[in-house]
């Protein structure tokens, strides 16, 4: 693809893990094991793409409503990604968390803090992953930490909200695509995603090839961004 037509930051939501599994006769946590395939799948092709950034909703702030023994099982393959690191070093990709990870367990907090020491020297794709991530709380989360600060309210600003959020120093969302078949964002990166191209495909997230990437991406490609503007 012509560099100048791709997206420098994507959103994906991995929507359709359980409805994989269920059409299969499958317990939930099998579509959340191959889920995990296709996000390897999709972050390496945009490796290859010379994506800048891409952010995968992995874990909601509201995904903790779930069974307990779904959310454990989501977690446990968490623990063994990043066990893995994902060839980081060969693949020169750098690593962010995004989300409160206060709810999380102090050796899942360790791991995700090495993966982003470890990787912060890389300077190819920027992989974020959202974990215990809602939008609304981005949002409340800086603006407390402005308030923090003290100083005065003629000093926030759009630039001062962003630059606090866990986003910061990545660019704006261009390009969102949620698969499932689902057409909303369900609080994934509010903020960041204002003036973001939305591509909603009608596949479960196993399911999602590099081919569908390209499609959202030529999608996205033929879109008029006007930013308001004529």
């Amino acid at each position: 693809m012509e560099k100048a037509v791709l997206p420098r930051h994507i959103g994906i939501i991995m929507d359709g893990n359980g409805r994989w599994a269920k059409k299969r006769l499958l317990p939930r946590t099998a579509g959340h094991i191959e889920g995990a395939k296709a996000f390897r799948k999709c972050l390496r092709h945009c490796v290859d793409l010379g994506i800048e950034c891409v952010t995968f909703y992995a874990f909601s702030t509201e995904n903790w409503k779930r069974p307990k023994d779904e959310v454990n099982a989501i977690m446990k393959l968490f623990s063994e990604y990043l066990d893995e690191g994902l060839d980081m070093y060969e693949e020169n990709i750098v690593m962010r968390f995004i989300g409160d990870r206060t709810p999380l367990s102090d050796s899942l907090k360790a791991k995700m803090e090495k993966l982003e020491r470890e990787t912060d020297g890389n300077n190819g794709t920027t992989c974020c992953l959202a974990v215990n991530y809602g939008g609304r709380d981005d949002i409340l989360h800086a603006v407390k930490t402005l308030a923090a600060q003290g100083g005065d309210i003629s000093d926030i600003t759009e630039d001062s909200i962003s630059s606090n959020l866990y986003t910061s120093g990545l660019p704006d969302v261009d390009l969102l695509i949620r698969p499932s078949g689902e057409q909303r964002i369900s609080n994934f990166l509010i903020w960041q995603a204002a003036y973001a191209e939305y591509v909603f495909m009608d596949v479960l997230w196993p399911d999602f090839s590099e081919k569908d990437l390209d499609s959202a991406i030529a999608v996205f490609a033929g879109r008029n961004r006007r930013f308001g503007g004529l």
